[in-house]
């Protein structure tokens, strides 16, 4: 699936949240989406942790 039909995908779940849910459960969905984003990005191995965390713990 490209970018484009993932966005709009996403944008539509959130209408949906928002209409039935509120700002409340809108906000909720979109931090626990972009922490499932951060997560899929670790396991995939397209985001480093260490180079994240291991400069700033090198101060």
């Amino acid at each position: 699936m490209s970018t484009t039909r993932w966005c709009l995908t996403i944008g539509l779940v959130l209408g949906i949240v928002l209409g039935f849910g509120g700002w409340l459960a809108l906000l909720a969905a979109a931090i626990l989406g972009l922490l499932g984003l951060l997560v899929g990005r670790v396991v995939e191995g397209k985001l480093d942790l260490q180079a994240l965390f291991g400069r700033a713990s090198s101060r």
